[in-house]
Order: C-alpha cells, then sequence, then structure tokens
C-alpha cells in the first residue's frame, strides 16, 4: 500500500478590487445573473457567467422546479447555453457566485458534482484549461486554473480503453 496526496494551487484575492479587469467584469455578470434566478425553494440564488474565445460572455442561473430534481444549476445552465450558441468556441473563464437573503454568503461558491463532471467534459473538449473565479456575495475570490482543481480525479470517457466487439 502506498499513500497518495493530491495538492491544489489556487489564487486568494482579499477583494474584488485586486482581479484584473477582465475577472471583475465576469464576476459582475455572474452576480447580475444571480438576481434573476428562479429559487423559490431554496432562497439560494446562483450565478454563472462564461467568457468565451471570441469575447462573448454568457450567463445562467439556477432554475429550480417543484418536482425536483427537474432544476438547474446555474453552471450548465451558462455551459449549455454557450454550447448551443457557440458551438465549438472554446471557453476562456467561468465565474460563479451565488446571494440569499437567508444565510450570509461570504465566502466562495462551490459548483456541485453534476456541474464539474460537465465543466470537465467541455474543458477535456477544448483541450485547454477553463479558469474558474468563485465567490460568494462578500468574502474572499478564489480564482482556479483549470476543472482539475475542484475535479481531481475527472471521469474521461476517452481515458477508457476500448476493447473490440
Amino acid at each position: 500500500m502506498k499513500t497518495q496526496k493530491i495538492e491544489i494551487s489556487y489564487l486568494e484575492y482579499e477583494k474584488e478590487a485586486e482581479l484584473s479587469t477582465e475577472d471583475k467584469a465576469l464576476l459582475e455578470m455572474a452576480r447580475k445573473a444571480a438576481e434573476k434566478a428562479y429559487a423559490p425553494y431554496s432562497g439560494f440564488n446562483v450565478g454563472a457567467a462564461i467568457l468565451l474565445e471570441n469575447d462573448v460572455i454568457v450567463t445562467g442561473n439556477n432554475q429550480e422546479n417543484a418536482a425536483y430534481p427537474s432544476g438547474l444549476c446555474a453552471e450548465r445552465v451558462a455551459l449549455f447555453s454557450a454550447s448551443a450558441q457557440y458551438p465549438g468556441v472554446a471557453i476562456k473563464a467561468l465565474a460563479i457566485t451565488a446571494k440569499s437573503a437567508l444565510i450570509a454568503v461570504d465566502s466562495p461558491v462551490f459548483p456541485c458534482g453534476a456541474c464539474r463532471q460537465v465543466m470537465a467534459e467541455y474543458e477535456s473538449h477544448q483541450q485547454t484549461p477553463v479558469k474558474i473565479i468563485l465567490s460568494g456575495l462578500t468574502g474572499k475570490i478564489m480564482l482556479l486554473n483549470g476543472v482539475s482543481s475542484v475535479l481531481p480525479f475527472i471521469f474521461n470517457g476517452s481515458s477508457l480503453t476500448k476493447k473490440p466487439v
């Protein structure tokens, strides 16, 4: 038996003013998207904004449904929308944030497992890392270089060995 260790590096910013102009703008778009979320059951509004290689920004927000789990997370709404509207255009960055009237969102918000896997699929397809900006309504901001920082053991269908039938 051998113990293995995974290390993840990320940048941590104390305040939004420390971000680049481009990252601040993307985070602001994610915040605006969170304002429009449909979250009557959780009261937890999540917004995502994607910067594409062609400099177009596509946003998404969580969409809840009484017939749980029929809703969809902000990240997947934005990713699927970007892919549908701009097929084949690479994703440069993804900003995710949240707000709630019920609790203080004062730390970075992380994507769920399903969203991480969808992010991994797009990143694998484009073969370049996606910058990920994670923020709460207030507090520190995290900047990660690639999905492997939030999903170290990515399931990738292309890594499976194919056997002849």
